[in-house]
């Protein structure tokens, strides 16, 4: 993100707005079911839509060094991604964090661990979604990494890959896929608008997608 030229860093934002908007189930769906982040994320400000690319942080266990670390790094429309060796109930980031990333303009938090200071998070506006609403604090003494690759929740996640989170979860999205993704995304997003109108009008899913005929040839004797 830091080496793309403006012509770029506006397409790259163009695409994750729309990626934002389209949601991360016809994402997923769309991208042939890959790149789900599969843990039970929580929402702190449900009815968020985000999606950016990832500037990740990989802490050492129960500990948010690199957290504190990261903050210098973070550029406008970054998703932090912060993650530990395992899941932990640690609390790795609460509101004194939380207020660095919102003022350089991060688009979001995705944390693989606990967070704290939920109502301060929620009144300050910035998009968190996190695996445990914990108050046990972290250490602040192992030294782990940024911007490299993590894997949460059996997602391999690459600095600058996409990530796409709301009320659904989250998908990580390839950067090397992103205008495929996006593509079939739209077409998608462009059946299932019809497939809407055809349902509001009293026909059956079961029909349309041909399902009758499945149930009905395995029913026979």
């Amino acid at each position: 993100m830091h080496q793309m030229d403006e012509a770029g860093r506006a397409a790259l934002e163009r695409a994750c707005a729309e990626l934002a908007e389209l949601g991360v189930a016809t994402v997923y769906e769309a991208s042939g079911r890959q790149g789900l982040i599969d843990i039970p994320l929580q929402p702190l400000s449900p009815g968020s839509r985000v999606a950016g690319p990832a500037l990740t942080v990989l802490c050492g266990q129960g500990d948010n060094l690199m957290v504190h670390a990261v903050m210098e790094r973070v550029y406008p429309g970054a998703v932090l991604v912060i993650t530990m060796p395992e899941p932990e109930p640690v609390a790795l980031v609460g509101e004194l964090l939380a207020i660095q990333a919102k003022v350089r303009g991060a688009a979001a938090l995705l944390v693989d661990a606990a967070v704290r200071d939920v109502d301060e998070l929620r009144r300050m506006g910035l998009p968190v979604w996190a695996r445990f609403v914990r108050v046990r604090g972290a250490a602040k003494d192992a030294v782990g990494a940024i911007d490299v690759p993590v894997t949460v929740g059996g997602a391999r996640i690459e600095p600058g890959d996409v990530v796409v989170l709301d009320d659904d979860g989250a998908v990580v999205v390839a950067r090397a896929r992103l205008e495929q993704v996006l593509d079939a995304s739209r077409a998608r997003a462009e059946r299932e608008a019809r497939l809407r109108e055809e349902l509001l009008a009293g026909k059956l899913s079961y029909d349309l997608h041909g399902l009758r005929a499945v149930v009905e040839s395995r029913a026979r004797p």
